[in-house]
């Protein structure tokens, strides 16, 4: 009897994304501007985030205000308000990978980010 091969935990079943947001949120949003002090003004605002799904799939999600099937909302406030477009310049060349790396990436996605001057948001 042939046996159904466990899953392995390396494949590459995520990707990080970037979102150019409205530059609203930094008039708008406290939060994110407390997060962003080194911001000056020039480059855009982002978000970073992580997905097993494809980055438009997710981004599509974020606009919606989706909720999982408890009904707890995971999609970001900042997408869902002030989201415009994707920026996969910026992140498809990293794409796909594994969990654990996309945890990492998207940390130092958004860090590098910041060091080039954009305000970004990441959980």
């Amino acid at each position: 009897m042939a046996t159904k091969a466990k899953k392995s935990s390396k494949s590459l079943t995520h990707s990080v994304y970037v979102v150019e947001l409205d530059r609203k949120v930094w008039t708008d949003s406290w939060k994110f501007r407390s997060a962003n002090s080194h911001y000056k003004g020039i480059a855009g605002c982002l978000y970073v985030g992580m997905t097993s799904h494809t980055p438009k799939e997710r981004f599509e999600k974020h606009l919606t205000g989706y909720r999982n099937k408890k009904g707890i909302k995971i999609s970001s406030y900042y997408v869902e308000k002030y989201g415009k477009y994707l920026r996969p310049s910026l992140y498809a060349p990293l794409n796909p990978m594994t969990r654990a790396r996309a945890k990492t990436i998207e940390q130092t996605l958004a860090e590098s980010l910041k060091k080039r001057g954009y305000a970004v948001w990441w959980n």
